[in-house]
């Protein structure tokens, strides 16, 4: 038996910004060389985001819009020019204050769907890469879902982008080992709490793509479904320099390389060939593929590395549009839309974090 998904619930916090909004709130937060810059606006413009949704609130999204300071929120600009923003230390209090519920919202829509009582549930996976904090966001999903106080907790931390699709080989580890285990995985991201107040552009373009957002699953090891076949997992080759996600004094600092495309261009085809050829199947074979949009240029990558058919990364795409790179919760989203509109399976999720590394789940 193998891991079967009886629900999938998302969430997002309230406040929505438009991308010409968040280029806005960048010429008043970034430091003059940034601000000043004929580049920045194209940053915004090729990210092909419409929309986001960040977790620090739509009143500081006014204050930096009409220069007030009525929210009293820490990324409020400070004196003396030139500062970093808020400490580290101030943005793990918002993450422990800002991700709990958001995790909670999208674990009860995923329970919902699935029909499954909250307090039958035996094994709770989640993960997040932006925060930490203990007691933390699975002793808060306890509470606030009523899972029995002897569910078998695992935590999924610091992987990145590619971070569900490692919470989904854990929760299907375990319904492999007990089919009549039930599991609920969640993953929540606040990445908005990073943004860098830096002048070095791989963050400047990190600010321009990175949301908030939570998703998660339930499932167990038996019933019909969207269940997991396999998963995988690929170090490309001489890309150590090519993503980062380090603790700073403020905030994580992300690294983006122009390399990262690429790389997957070169690599990701024969990887995925020999993958797949294990379950028996060729990249023909798929039918749908979930892939996490980190950008449009690595979605354009993977599109071409694989030679896909014209809208096989339409889903991932217009989860992207409108809701940005949301880091681990992303994928989900993506699977979550495939599933709504009936896609054709066995299914490929794929997706690429700091490493350089490539993940994979195979649905069937």
């Amino acid at each position: 038996m193998s891991f079967t998904l009886h629900g999938l619930g998302t969430a997002l916090p309230s406040g929505r910004v438009t991308q010409a909004e968040a280029l806005a709130c960048t010429r008043v937060l970034a430091p003059p060389a940034v601000r000043e810059a004929s580049w920045l606006p194209a940053v915004y413009r090729h990210s092909e985001i419409r929309t986001r949704h960040q977790a620090l609130g739509r009143p500081l999204v006014e204050d930096l819009l009409h220069g007030t300071r009525d929210s009293g929120s820490p990324f409020l600009p400070r004196e003396p020019a030139g500062n970093f923003g808020p400490t580290t230390a101030e943005r793990m209090r918002l993450y422990a204050d800002g991700a709990p519920p958001l995790a909670v919202t999208a674990s009860a829509n995923a329970l919902a769907e699935s029909g499954f009582a909250a307090d039958t549930i035996t094994h709770l996976v989640t993960v997040s890469c932006t925060g930490f904090a203990a007691p933390g966001v699975d002793l808060a999903l306890i509470s606030g879902l009523g899972l029995r106080p002897t569910v078998e907790r695992t935590h999924v931390g610091f992987m990145g982008c590619h971070g569900a699709l490692n919470g989904l080989r854990v929760a299907n580890a375990f319904a492999t080992a007990d089919p009549s285990a039930r599991i609920l995985l969640a993953c929540v991201e606040l990445c908005s709490l990073h943004y860098s107040y830096g002048e070095e552009p791989e963050r400047v373009v990190a600010n321009a793509i990175f949301a908030d957002g939570a998703a998660a699953v339930v499932g167990s090891g038996r019933g019909d479904g969207w269940n997991v076949r396999a998963s995988g997992s690929c170090l490309i080759p001489g890309s150590a320099d090519a993503m980062h996600w380090r603790v700073g004094d403020h905030g994580f600092e992300m690294g983006l390389s122009r390399r990262i495309p690429a790389l997957i261009a070169t690599h990701v085809r024969p990887w995925l060939e020999r993958w797949l050829g294990d379950s028996g199947l060729s990249l023909e074979a798929v039918g749908s593929w979930a892939v996490h949009p980190g950008g449009p240029k690595i979605v354009s990558a993977v599109e071409e590395a694989l030679t896909l058919p014209a809208g096989a990364t339409a889903a991932s795409r217009a989860v992207y549009a409108e809701h940005g790179n949301m880091s681990s919760p992303t994928v989900l989203f993506v699977l979550d839309a495939l599933r709504r509109q009936n896609a054709p399976r066995p299914c490929v999720a794929l997706g690429f974090g700091p490493g350089l590394v490539a993940e994979a789940v195979l649905f069937d």
